[in-house]
């Protein structure tokens, strides 16, 4: 049945060993009191609260689903989510990476990346309702005013309060510049927001006291289009005189979606009834705004499909172990028994490996997008921390598209190890793939995301960004060139490098004759550049390993073992989408649908 174990030691691999966490954490004077064995005893709690607590309740949370009260328009959430949402509160797990101003721990994002790891794994949809109050939490404190950070974010930091954002409507899908929620000014400084909104993950629920939507709406005189939008807060219960929730506002949950995967978590359609709101920031500027909250989201989304991925291959690992079913092609294995486990045949690891792979480059990837944030919000050196920001920017879309088609492969590879089995729902597994489907779609769907890399990432500053990010790798390659047991990761990581520069010139050239060619190349290019990140970091795993993994050590000649699957079974992929990126869009744009 299914089980999922903190990966621990992986963990520590990567913060301490390849990103040097200590020395990193040293040049950060709000973290320079920190240490790794710090970060293994906050994770070792968190990894318990996640297997212990969060676990159990996955399978059974998504049988049950949430309840929806059309009398009251409230939603319950399955049982047992209430009370572990109560421990992970009373704990402190909220405020793990919040301003200790309003009464955050104040540890690493880094720190708090690798704890969302462990809680998705062991329940996505649970997970989803802290998750986004912490990207509320990051909205309000980057764009609230100085009185709205007082009400809010302690409350939001602590969990009392939990957070949502209320984007999308009916009719208008990612085009929020085609959204008609509407915000009139009234006289004491307020708005009374109406207007309708879909697909709001925890839109409503009963785990916390209130609920702190931002939403975005047009006001009277807003422009058209996304320079017309602004961010308003409107909280489920209107604080009183002293901060508590008292009258409740008219934002109201007109139904909850019945959904492929997430059951155990409520998405919502959202009723405004001239609910009342607080603009957040500028006016028509609430877009900008806005996307604090949504690239988290969309880092979070990453780590969504990070913790899919591990525990799949986990679970998929453990049986085929123990599933015996044929014979080895080589003679049989288990003379003694009946057949073989199934863990000897060629392609069952080989989709064991894929998912193993895609889970230890995912790690290590958004370990390192983490720590890039940490650096970006504390470095003392203020060029360090503008890099720090534009690799940030550079990355997240690679982040969410790449570790979301990857664990929907993970998982259905996984449930391809368990034969029919895996199609049964008390195994578990199916539900990881339902689970799974999801994260390529919202907070910006793959296509959207590859876009963003592609148009505004990369061809808009002339490819600066990437350049910078590709000096560092040009400066690993170099440190290693001479080294001939790291050729095999070294040569042909090299060659990607050179190829996506140049693959980059090409479409850049083609898009500014016809656009529609940038649209033609995006997605491929995206995952282009989403095995070039991975290709550098299994090179640098590899690195580490190589000498440790010659002394017999086990742990790294996996690493090894997996570095070298990697590139010799997944890096290739970037051979048929060069083709595909390279192909144009006339094949795409030539049939006439009727």
């Amino acid at each position: 049945m299914p089980h999922y174990e903190p990966p621990l030691r992986d963990m520590q691999f990567v913060l301490e060993e390849l990103l040097d966490l200590d020395t990193e954490l040293a040049q950060l004077p709000a973290h320079a009191g920190l240490d790794a064995l710090t970060f293994r005893q906050v994770l070792e709690e968190g990894g318990k609260f996640a297997a212990g607590t969060l676990f159990p309740l996955n399978h059974s949370g998504d049988r049950e689903g949430c309840h929806y009260d059309a009398a009251t328009c409230s939603v319950t959430a399955p049982s047992g989510f209430k009370e572990a949402y109560q421990q992970y509160v009373a704990a402190g797990w909220p405020s793990l990476s919040c301003d200790p101003a309003y009464g955050g721990q104040g540890l690493p994002v880094v720190l708090n990346n690798s704890l969302y790891e462990m809680l998705n794994s062991a329940n996505q949809a649970w997970t989803m309702y802290p998750g986004l109050s912490h990207g509320a939490y990051e909205c309000l404190q980057a764009h609230g005013s100085a009185a709205q950070k007082r009400l809010y974010l302690p409350r939001l930091v602590s969990g009392e309060w939990t957070g949502t954002m209320c984007l999308t409507e009916p009719h208008c899908g990612t085009d929020l510049g085609l959204l008609r929620t509407r915000a009139t000014p009234q006289t004491d400084g307020s708005y009374r927001l109406v207007g309708n909104k879909i697909f709001i993950s925890a839109g409503e629920h009963d785990l916390a006291a209130n609920i702190v939507h931002l939403v975005l709406a047009r006001l009277p005189d807003a422009p058209p289009g996304t320079r017309g939008i602004s961010l308003f807060v409107v909280p489920k219960f209107l604080p009183d005189a002293y901060g508590e929730p008292g009258e409740r506002n008219p934002i109201w949950c007109g139904a909850i979606e019945h959904k492929m995967g997430i059951h155990g978590n409520a998405t919502c359609q959202i009723n405004l009834d001239s609910a009342t709101g607080w603009l957040i920031g500028e006016p028509h500027r609430g877009l900008n705004a806005m996307f604090v909250m949504m690239n988290a989201a969309r880092l979070g989304v990453g780590m969504q499909s990070l913790g899919l991925t591990e525990v799949a291959y986990q679970n998929a690992l453990a049986y085929a172990r123990e599933r015996v079913q044929g014979r080895s092609l080589s003679g049989a294995h288990s003379p003694s028994a009946s057949a073989d486990p199934i863990i000897v045949h060629p392609d069952v690891r080989r989709m064991l490996m894929t998912a193993r792979a895609y889970a230890d480059g995912g790690r290590a990837f958004t370990s390192y997008v983490a720590l890039m944030i940490d650096r970006e919000l504390n470095h003392p050196d203020q060029a360090v921390r503008r890099e720090a920001a534009e690799e940030v920017a550079l990355l997240t879309p690679v982040v969410k598209a790449f570790l979301t088609d990857n664990a929907w492969v993970a998982t259905s590879e996984a449930l391809q190890v368990l034969g029919g089995h895996g199609y049964i729902a008390e195994w578990g597994m199916e539900q990881y793939v339902r689970d799974a489907r999801i994260n390529m779609i919202y907070e910006g769907t793959n296509t959207i995301q590859s876009l963003d890399l592609l148009a505004r990432k990369v061809l808009a500053d002339k490819g600066e960004r990437l350049r910078c990010f590709g000096d560092k790798i040009k400066q690993f390659i170099v440190s290693q060139s001479a080294d001939p047991a790291m050729a095999e990761f070294i040569a042909p990581l090299s060659d990607l490098s050179e190829k996506l520069a140049k693959l980059t010139a090409e479409i850049g050239s083609k898009a500014t004759e016809d656009p529609q060619e940038m649209g033609a190349a995006a997605v491929p290019y995206l995952r282009i550049a989403g095995h070039w990140v991975y290709a550098y970091f299994f090179a640098r795993m590899a690195k580490l390993s190589l000498a440790n993994a010659a002394g017999g050590d086990r742990f790294y000649q996996a690493k090894l073992a997996t570095a070298r699957f990697y590139f010799a079974r997944l890096l290739p992929e970037t051979t048929m989408l060069m083709r595909q990126a390279r192909s144009g869009a006339a094949s795409l744009m030539a049939m006439e649908f009727s």
